[in-house]
């Protein structure tokens, strides 16, 4: 029996590297079950999933989520910077 599969990418981001894999999986598939058979958490393992946010496009859900085809899981790693810091030090430096 052939079950019915969708394409769907993973993207990930270091201050390295930024990766995107594409990949097909099951239809019935969730982010989690994506992530681990996407090879990422062998690639990185400093991913934590009970940690580290997922989101698909930009939104956060949860690892039991459904996908659709098309959707890109982004993992999410703690900020470096306090962004709203960085933008107060990028406005006084340029005054």
């Amino acid at each position: 029996m052939i079950s019915e599969t969708m394409d769907i990418e993973v993207a990930y981001a270091t201050l390295e590297e930024q990766l995107i894999l594409k990949q097909s999986i099951a239809v019935d598939a969730t982010i989690e079950t994506a992530l681990l058979e996407s090879g990422l958490l062998e690639r990185f393992p400093d991913i934590d999933l009970s940690v580290n946010k997922v989101g698909v496009f930009g939104k956060l859900c949860k690892l039991n989520t459904g996908l659709r085809p098309g959707d890109r899981i982004e993992v999410y790693r703690k900020l470096v910077a306090d962004p709203k810091e960085a933008r107060r030090k990028r406005a006084s430096e340029s005054k």
